[in-house]
C-alpha cells in the first residue's frame, strides 16, 4: 500500500511551509504499510521552542489554505516536539534536541520515503 495522492500534496506544502520557516532535516515517511491511522508521516526539526512554534503555525495555516485542519495537535504548551494529526498525514515538529534523542527515522526505518521541495538556499546553510 502507499501514501493517497492527496496525502503526498498535503506532505508537500506543509514541508515547503516548515522550509520557509527555516525547519531543519525536513523528511516525509509514507507509513501507510505500517499504520492504517494515516499516510504519511512528516518529521522536522527547530533549534528553538520559538522556532518550533513558528513551524507548526506555518505548516497549519498552508495546509488550512488547502482544505485540511489538525484533528489533534498535541505538545504546543511545551513547544519541544508539537504532533498535528491531519488525517492524511501527522507532522511531527521536534526541538533538534528531542529528535537526536527519540530518532523518528530509525523508528520508521522500514517505510519508504515521501518526496518532498527541497530547502531554499538560503535554508540549507
Amino acid at each position: 500500500m502507499t501514501a493517497t495522492p492527496r496525502a503526498v500534496e498535503l506532505a508537500q506544502a506543509a514541508a515547503a511551509a516548515a522550509h520557509d520557516k527555516l525547519a531543519q532535516e525536513v523528511v516525509g515517511l509514507d507509513v501507510s504499510g505500517q499504520l492504517a491511522l494515516t499516510d504519511v508521516f512528516l518529521i522536522a526539526s527547530a533549534p528553538s521552542e520559538r522556532q518550533v512554534g513558528a513551524v507548526v503555525d506555518a505548516v497549519e495555516e498552508r495546509l488550512q489554505e488547502l482544505g485540511s485542519k489538525p484533528l489533534r495537535r498535541e505538545g504546543q504548551r511545551d513547544g519541544r516536539w508539537v504532533l498535528l494529526d491531519f488525517g492524511d498525514i501527522v507532522v511531527h515538529v521536534m526541538h533538534t534536541e528531542d529528535r537526536d534523542f527519540y530518532d523518528l527515522e530509525r523508528l520508521w526505518k522500514d517505510c519508504p520515503p515521501v518526496v518532498l521541495p527541497a530547502a531554499p538556499p538560503a535554508a540549507q546553510a
